[in-house]
């Protein structure tokens, strides 16, 4: 699915975007896997048990660039679902 717009004599393939969709996977897959790594770990081994003291175990708010990061991996979770279901209509 291949398609050829002239440029000056030239032919430059131009992909469908059934054919671009893998590739805007792959990127958006490795942003949120960075995504995910990159926020703060609130529940560790300790904590599933009842574990941990008063200030460890109590609820955190999110602020600055927590915030970002922690909005930024839900849109990009999004968009990843978005493209794996266009998948599906195509």
């Amino acid at each position: 699915m291949v398609a050829f717009l002239p440029n000056f004599g030239n032919m430059i393939p131009i992909m469908s975007i059934t054919g671009m969709i893998p590739y805007i996977q792959i990127v958006l897959s490795v942003l949120l896997i960075g995504g995910i790594l990159l926020q703060r770990s609130e529940a560790g081994l300790g904590s599933a048990f009842g574990g941990g003291d008063s200030f460890s175990s109590g609820y955190h708010t999110k602020r600055g660039a927590e915030k970002v990061l922690f909005t930024a991996t839900i849109i990009i979770a999004i968009l990843f679902a978005a493209t794996s279901f266009s998948l599906l209509l195509l």
